[in-house]
């Protein structure tokens, strides 16, 4: 497909939430963003980082509508205090991941990659589901990967104390995303929201994630660039072709989601799940 950031719409008046967006791809997908007229809240966990992102895309973008909003993933108690401070929000890119070496937890006692890649993201979106919703054509963008493939969810075990692995762990938080993004897109649906969600998978990217990876000596040589990584984040946040439940890939071909992410009984599960551990409710488009 022949489309290049240069093809996105222009966003005056629409106010997007990119996290992550420090470093990685999320930093391209913010600054494309602001170039086209939108106001970005650049919401990441290190104020020093996040605050030189924003300095950054207004040297690049002057007059760029951008701000930083402090943003912890791995704490509950952040996400909430996140959210409450967030004015409209048009666009929200689920973008921020960690792979972890040894396992850790998040302030809240989960396994870190599934308690910051899913749990964090799945309560950030339901803080700002009703401010999602007060806005037309609202779109909601999970980040996730082909990695989920490999990804298994053992409910017995989502705290991973035993058996853990870090890439295991990995696919099963980007297996969490792709269940969470097809459950929100049919619970909108059902409810008649005007909400699209979408997941996408950026490719082989040159980021921080690689560097825990066994093949961190092929950056720069075979992987493409954050912001070649950033293309299918950008295309599903903005091309009017984008339709509901769709995972964008690299080359923005439509990917197959694996048997187990396209599970129903799975995904609804895991939602009920999060909402437990999370204390949030989607009360906007709960099941009836």
């Amino acid at each position: 497909m022949n489309w290049t950031p240069d093809s996105m719409p222009g966003l005056t008046g629409k106010a997007a939430v990119v996290t992550g967006a420090n470093s990685g791809i999320g930093m391209p997908t913010a600054l494309e963003l602001a170039k086209h007229g939108a106001h970005v809240v650049v919401a990441a966990r290190s104020p020093e980082r996040g605050k030189a992102t924003v300095a950054q895309i207004q040297r690049d973008v002057p007059g760029a509508q951008v701000e930083y909003g402090h943003l912890d993933l791995a704490d509950l108690a952040s996400v909430r205090e996140f959210a409450a401070g967030v004015g409209t929000v048009d666009l929200l890119i689920n973008n921020a991941g960690v792979l972890t070496g040894a396992r850790q937890e998040t302030k809240d006692g989960f396994e870190m990659q599934f308690g910051t890649n899913h749990l964090g993201h799945f309560a950030l979106t339901g803080l700002l589901l009703p401010k999602l919703l007060a806005r037309p054509g609202a779109r909601v963008v999970t980040v996730s990967s082909d990695a989920h493939a490999a990804g298994k969810l053992d409910f017995d075990n989502l705290d991973l104390k035993h058996g853990y692995g870090r890439f295991s762990a990995y696919g099963r938080s980007k297996l969490a995303n792709l269940l969470f993004m097809l459950e929100l897109k049919r619970r909108a649906e059902k409810a008649g929201a005007d909400l699209i969600s979408v997941a996408t998978h950026p490719g082989v990217t040159a980021t921080n994630i690689v560097k825990l990876g066994p093949f961190q000596f092929l950056m720069g040589i075979f992987m493409k660039s954050a912001a070649a990584g950033a293309v299918p984040s950008l295309y599903a946040a903005t091309s009017p072709d984008i339709r509901g439940g769709e995972f964008i890939g690299p080359k923005l071909k439509r990917l197959t989601p694996s048997q187990a992410a396209r599970s129903e009984e799975l995904a609804g599960r895991l939602w009920n799940v999060s909402t437990e551990l999370t204390g949030v409710t989607f009360n906007e488009i709960a099941y009836s």
